[in-house]
């Protein structure tokens, strides 16, 4: 993985973003106008948008904590930078660590209940249309009924 990180960053352009696929990942690569990178290695599944969001995040808070003299010769000894756990547990759960992500989600969950709703919703007008076939069905039956009854009802008149 360190190999496959240094030579990505070496082959992207400075103030480029490019994702790489790499065997069973994709490397997510982002080198800053000041040839600064980071490398974000992460399932296919992961979210692309959201995978530089994290670089980007954690490149402007290195900015931010370690003066740029420190960079060229700096290791993970000499340079103290404890915030990368913080953001890696954090984008664990991209969904949640993402706002539009998380939107779109509900986006799509709502989409679904209402296609079911609409979908209830013609069913059961096809049961009323259904049922207001029955009932004048049965209205035409019972008008037949009333007339048989009264033609029959007619012979017999006791008055």
């Amino acid at each position: 993985m360190t190999f496959a990180s240094k030579t990505i960053v070496e082959r992207t352009q400075p103030a480029l973003r490019q994702s790489v696929k790499q065997d069973a990942y994709m490397c997510h690569v982002y080198v800053r106008a000041d040839n600064l990178a980071g490398v974000l290695i992460a399932d296919h599944e992961y979210p692309h948008r959201v995978a530089h969001t994290l670089i980007t995040k954690i490149l402007d808070d290195f900015t931010a904590k370690v003066s740029a003299d420190q960079w060229p010769n700096g290791t993970e000894a000499t340079i103290a930078f404890d915030l990368l756990p913080a953001f890696l547990s954090k984008y664990q759960n991209p969904v949640e660590a993402d706002p539009l992500t998380k939107m779109q989600n509900d986006l799509d969950e709502t989409t679904i209940i209402l296609k079911n709703t609409i979908e209830a919703v013609l069913e059961r007008g096809e049961k009323l249309d259904d049922m207001v076939n029955k009932s004048e069905k049965l209205s035409i039956q019972s008008k037949a009924f009333y007339k048989t009854a009264k033609k029959t009802n007619s012979c017999c008149s006791f008055t």
